[in-house]
């Protein structure tokens, strides 16, 4: 491990220390993360969302769009599938699943987004109706765009340690500003997930009010565009392993 690596281990170690693990221990829940990605400037800007103060769940804090995996994901069709080396890097780190759950979990993090944002991202293109699961995938699907894997890639895999009052099994990805097709108005606002959305460069970003994952993301992020952003590069994997915190790559 690198001394670049060691620190973001240490700072998920440190960060741990401060949290209440008195809860119950759950099975983590499949969920998916999009990190959209600006080019279009002079240094990459990220987009992030801030949460609703009012939530439980890490209020006010900036995070990338994102959440559970839901069972329509893995019914919804798209116009492009996953390159064939970011499905093969999901797959190592879904040693007990397969190729769908690995599409499934795509589609969430384009879903989740639409839903939390208002972006749609996607492709000019209209799928048959039967390819198009009933609620949100509906009200995506209307705008006249479909789902397009092939401009994904998988940068990064976290779970949350046991005994946390939630638990979640994300695997983060990262799309191209390019991929936006249409923006709905009216998602963000004081009763909304979002209160408000920013771009903001890559290299202030950790100045945010951020959880600690989405500092060390950031962190792999960062070390994975300097090293070319390639599909081929290992993706980071973190969890606690009989009472260790790890960073592994697959």
């Amino acid at each position: 491990m690198t001394d670049e690596t060691q620190s973001f281990t240490d700072r998920l170690i440190a960060a741990e220390h401060t949290r209440d693990r008195g809860f119950p221990n759950q099975r983590p829940k499949h969920a998916a993360t999009l990190i959209i990605l600006d080019h279009a400037g002079k240094e990459p800007t990220v987009l992030m969302g801030r949460r609703n103060p009012a939530h439980k769940f890490m209020p006010g804090k900036f995070v990338f769009p994102g959440g559970r995996l839901d069972p329509v994901d893995r019914q919804m069709g798209v116009a492009s599938p996953l390159p064939a080396a970011v499905e093969q890097r999901l797959l190592a780190h879904l040693p007990n699943r397969g190729r769908l759950t690995a599409r499934a979990l795509a589609l969430a993090a384009i879903r989740e987004t639409f839903e939390e944002t208002g972006l749609v991202l996607g492709i000019p293109a209209r799928l048959e109706q039967h390819k198009i699961p009933e609620g949100v995938w509906r009200d995506y699907a209307v705008h006249g765009f479909a789902p397009d894997l092939s401009k994904l890639s998988f940068v990064a895999h976290a779970i949350t340690p046991p005994r946390r009052p939630r638990r979640f099994d994300t695997f983060f990805f990262v799309g191209d500003a390019t991929m936006i097709g249409h923006r709905s108005s009216g998602v963000i606002g004081p009763e909304a997930e979002f209160v408000e959305l920013v771009w903001i460069p890559l290299s202030q970003a950790k100045r945010l009010d951020l959880p600690t994952v989405t500092t060390v993301v950031l962190d792999e992020l960062d070390s994975r565009v300097k090293a070319g952003f390639g599909h081929e590069l290992p993706v980071p994997f973190y969890r606690e392993l009989r009472g260790r915190f790890r960073r592994e790559e697959r």
